[in-house]
């Protein structure tokens, strides 16, 4: 098996024990395109995950800010706020597995296509 191949299905693999880490490695230290190209691809699919997490952490500031709690004069009462708040959270949690399971699946499957040609 070529080690361009098998180094390239990595990159995509880390997804599961090195994260973005491993592809901006192999970015840089590789010298052939396709590693390179296969590297870059595995970096953008692996940063897919961390996007939707920053978004989570301002929308919770956001909603925590928001909140009731917060001050005093307020439009919600405070069973609403609270119950928005829940419905927000479960809301982004299911897109965040729902994504997250993509992410995934596309990276394996990348990864077995990388090694079966």
């Amino acid at each position: 098996m070529d080690n361009n191949r098998v180094l390239s299905a990595l990159c995509y693999f880390s997804i599961f024990f090195a994260g973005f880490i491993l592809p901006l490695i192999v970015y840089f230290a590789a010298n052939d395109g396709e590693v390179k190209r296969h590297a870059k691809r595995a970096f953008i699919s692996h940063l897919l995950l961390l996007i939707p997490t920053i978004i989570g952490v301002i929308l919770f500031i956001a909603l925590i800010a928001a909140s009731p709690f917060s001050y005093e004069m307020s439009m919600m009462d405070e069973s609403s706020s609270s119950a928005f708040l829940v419905i927000a959270w479960l809301v982004f949690i299911i897109v965040e597995v729902v994504l997250s399971l993509g992410v995934v699946i596309w990276n394996i499957i990348q990864g077995v296509k990388v090694l079966r040609v």
